[in-house]
């Protein structure tokens, strides 16, 4: 896996994306593809070991919080996604540790942090083990949803696949 910028058509893509109940939540049909663009917004596209094939997205910062939770400069925030009939095949661990090794070289934060819808039992378990612990728990401002937050020290060894 290989992340790289986020282009029109990878945003446009990703714009289509709608998930099965009840990871609709994660759903981005109908977002403007500029949104995704946007380099303010954090975005950047994950593509397979073909390293042409998008199969998902991380973002990095503010866009990766959910409102409602308690976030600090503490930890950098991140989160991401798989296309829709890639999820529930394994691929997920892969695909944070490639994000956790781009943003600790772009970044270098002290932590990164991640928030998972608390019925996401498949993510928690990913992101636990890769080094995360839960440190929060809330319901989101905006829809009422619970949510976990994840924290992991930049220290820890990042770990591929």
């Amino acid at each position: 896996m290989k992340i790289v910028e986020m282009t029109d058509a990878h945003a446009a893509d990703i714009a289509t994306w709608r998930y099965p109940a009840p990871y609709d939540a994660y759903s981005l049909t109908g977002t403007d593809p500029a949104f995704f663009t946007d380099p303010a917004n954090g975005y950047v596209a994950l593509l397979g070991d073909d390293e042409m094939t998008l199969i998902g997205y991380r973002v990095f910062g503010p866009d990766g919080r959910v409102p409602g939770g308690v976030y600090d400069d503490t930890a950098l925030d991140t989160g991401g996604g798989l296309r829709p009939e890639l999820t529930g095949q394994g691929l997920g661990r892969r695909a944070i540790a490639t994000g956790l090794a781009y943003g600790a070289e772009r970044f270098d934060p002290p932590a990164f942090r991640m928030t998972v819808a608390a019925f996401n039992a498949r993510v928690q378990r990913v992101v636990t083990s890769l080094g995360f612990v839960q440190t929060q728990a809330f319901e989101a401002t905006t829809d009422g949803r619970s949510y976990l937050v994840f924290t992991r020290p930049l220290t820890l060894p990042l770990l591929e696949g």
